[in-house]
């Protein structure tokens, strides 16, 4: 965690010589850049050297402890002093810890968008999408947090090509932000007669809900198209045009929304999606920024990775970004993940302060 705090501090001293450089100060887009880069670490550094501080006042301490062999009274009041520095260094640095990882806490409360598609495998990879909304929908279930569906594509046997939905309430990011990736299943289809194991692969996408403040929208950059809904829905299925379909015509973004019976509903969620998009798509290309910048590379959630495998003949759940193996699959498929996420969330803190995330 040091040596990584060294290197953040070395980054605000340079930061602090460029904003005092007249020809930066011309350059206001590059200015503000910086400036807010810089505010973004100046707490940290702050307390980095309160640390510091205390360190040296402990190590001076210790040395005229080391010095002073008659003086009961200056021992004692030494010995009283290295107890109060030792116990202020625990505090402070916990406090650097939790400064370390505020950026990811920033958005723990965020409500998500979910995204889950069916990949290679057809009608099983379907089916296995399937499962996967339901072993979310029982997790959610279980911290309090409502499930609000936006958009399916299913498949005559139960299965789903396609689905997004919302969960809301407190920490739903938190909860499920290290879902995204690509999800593969071991088993033997319904599909297959000759009891053959087949793979197939799910993606999911985790996306935190931006607010109308953090993401603006202009209304004359939106193509919005209406159409009658397709599939399972009720009465208002192919006789209303009440499916909406809305372009964001400068990044191309797509998003589809027809599950209500009311268009006014479906625009409103499919806003919901694009805008979640949007956010994403900027913070990945804030951290591309940023990793160029600093000429290294971090931690993208690029969602293209292989991150799990459910392996239902061993009954096993392996998660390949941490090398754990669970041999609790029925558990895990009923939305019993808290063994699961508390691994990942311990292994990400523990990467994040050693600033040994990998791309």
């Amino acid at each position: 965690m040091f040596e990584r705090l060294e290197k953040i501090e070395k980054r605000h001293d340079e930061l602090e010589q460029m904003l005092s450089d007249g020809e930066v100060v011309k350059n206001q887009n590059k200015f503000q850049a910086l400036a807010k880069e810089f505010a973004g670490i100046a707490a940290l550094i702050k307390q980095l050297r309160i640390y510091k501080s205390n360190e040296e006042e402990l190590s001076k301490a210790q040395q005229l402890l080391e010095e002073e062999k008659n003086d009961k009274e200056l021992i004692a009041f030494y010995n009283e002093e290295v107890k109060q520095c030792k116990e202020k260094k625990e505090a402070l640095r916990l406090k650097l810890e939790d400064l370390l990882l505020e950026d990811d806490d920033a958005d723990k409360n965020k409500n998500i968008i979910v995204e889950i598609r069916a990949g290679t495998g057809g009608e099983e990879a379907a089916l296995f999408a399937s499962e996967l909304f339901r072993m979310y929908c029982k997790y959610a279930s279980s911290k309090g947090l409502r499930i609000d569906v936006m958009n399916t594509n299913p498949t005559g046997i139960g299965g789903l090509k396609e689905i997004i939905f919302g969960i809301t309430g407190v920490q739903a990011y938190r909860y499920f932000r290290f879902e995204s990736g690509t999800h593969r299943v071991q088993r033997v289809p319904k599909t297959e007669g000759c009891g053959r194991i087949h793979t197939s692969a799910v993606t999911v996408a985790v996306l935190p809900e931006a607010e109308e403040v953090e993401v603006a929208i202009n209304v004359n950059d939106l193509r919005i198209d209406v159409y009658r809904s397709s599939g399972p829905g009720g009465q208002s299925v192919n006789t209303t045009d009440s499916a909406v379909r809305i372009t964001h015509i400068p990044t191309g973004l797509v998003v589809t929304c027809q599950d209500e019976k009311s268009q006014h509903k479906n625009k409103a969620k499919a806003m919901r999606v694009l805008r979640a998009r949007l956010f994403d798509k900027i913070q990945q290309e804030q951290a591309k920024e940023i990793a160029a910048d600093r000429k290294k590379q971090i931690g993208t959630g690029d969602r293209s990775g292989r991150i799990r495998t459910y392996n239902f003949p061993d009954r096993r759940v392996t998660d390949h970004r941490i090398n754990i193996t669970l041999y609790s699959l029925e558990r895990i498929m009923e939305g019993d993940l808290d063994e699961l996420f508390s691994a990942l969330e311990i292994d990400y803190r523990g990467k994040k302060l050693t600033g040994t995330l990998k791309a």
